[in-house]
Order: structure tokens, then sequence, then C-alpha cells
């Protein structure tokens, strides 16, 4: 059944990299680079790796930057707001971020799966 709600969108799979450019990790989050800059700022919780004056964010960074797109743009948190509610006890016990989690452990198996089927 699709979710009635517009600005709530099923985001695509994190691929089993270690790092992603600004420009990667833009669209797997589907936010503009200047919006991930900015996030920077406000979240002390991004925090991704510079090298060369170039930004290398992980997996987990773009999972925390997916929770925030959340917070701001589905449950209509303020920056403030969803700043407060990710140093709370709330940052922990998020279903949403758990079913992200699951999508991405259930497509990285199926990657598995299908290299394993080459294989044979």
């Amino acid at each position: 059944m699709p979710d009635s709600n517009p600005t709530q969108t099923e985001l695509e799979p994190i691929p089993g990299k270690r790092y992603f450019t600004i420009g990667e990790a833009s669209k797997l989050c589907e936010l503009k680079p200047h919006v991930l800059r900015y996030w920077e700022q406000e979240f002390e919780q991004i925090k991704p790796v510079k090298r060369s004056n170039r930004r290398y964010y992980q997996r987990q960074d773009l999972l925390l930057i997916r929770q925030i797109r959340s917070l701001l743009y589905d449950q209509g948190f303020t920056i403030v707001g969803a700043r407060q509610w990710l140093k709370g006890d709330h940052a922990g016990d998020d279903a949403k971020q758990y079913r992200q989690l699951l999508k991405q452990t259930i497509s990285e198996l199926e990657e598995i799966r299908d290299l394993l089927k080459t294989v044979r």
C-alpha cells in the first residue's frame, strides 16, 4: 500500500562502499550538496572525512543524514528540534532507522546471492 504522505519517499539502498563523495551522498539522500554542507554546521554528529579539500562520507554518515532528512522533511521538526531529538534518548530507537538498516542488509544479501549465482 503506497504511503499517502508525498514527502516521505523510499530512498535507494546505500551501496557497499566505504566512502562516498558529496555528489554521491547528495544523490543517495536526495538532497542538494549545499544542504549537506549546511547540515554539517548545524549537526555536530555529521563528520565527513576531509582529504585534499574534499568531503568523503561513510555509511553511518549517510544513515544519520537520512535520519535528519526524515525528521525535518517528513516529521516536521525544526533544525533546533531535530538537533535536540538526536541528542536525546529518541535517537537510538527510531523505527525508520531500523527499517532502513534492514533494507540495506537485504540489498547487500541479494547482491551476494546474485554473485554466488554467477559463480556456479
